[in-house]
């Protein structure tokens, strides 16, 4: 599914978030991804971490491919735990992503298909300087 959520700002009393910003640059996939799976299991959320690092990983390259600038990622957690996981990467781009069917042989076009089919919802919102992808994990339990 794919929709807008507004989780932009501080966090309410129901949630806490872990955030990031990387330069646009090849590294930001490798230190995204652990930063992200490093936080995951300070909430010990370790059983989200192949999933949230696969698609974060999925997301921060699509920023590098179309992007020039920073590249944002947070996650938001609700403190009581009935809510999902919420993965957000940000870019200035304004544009926002294009679901596409990749053929066999192509090299990429996959990483929002990959979204779309791992994550509970996603969407996109745009932001005063560019946009943001995110997407919703349940949690486990």
């Amino acid at each position: 599914m794919i929709g807008v959520i507004d989780t932009e700002g501080d966090c309410a009393d129901w949630a806490e978030h872990a955030e990031w910003h990387f330069p646009a640059d090849p590294g930001a996939v490798r230190t995204a991804r652990s930063k992200v799976r490093k936080q995951l299991e300070a909430w010990d959320l370790d059983e989200l971490g192949d999933v949230t690092v696969l698609l974060v990983s999925e997301l921060v390259t699509n920023s590098l491919r179309h992007a020039t600038g920073p590249i944002g990622v947070r996650l938001v957690r609700p403190v009581d735990g009935t809510g999902p996981l919420i993965v957000e990467v940000s870019d200035p781009l304004p544009d926002p992503p294009r679901e596409r069917t990749a053929e066999p042989d192509d090299e990429g076009g996959r990483g929002l298909q990959l979204v779309a089919c791992s994550a509970r919802r996603w969407g996109t919102r745009q932001g005063r300087t560019g946009k943001t992808v995110w997407f919703e994990l349940a949690l486990p339990g």
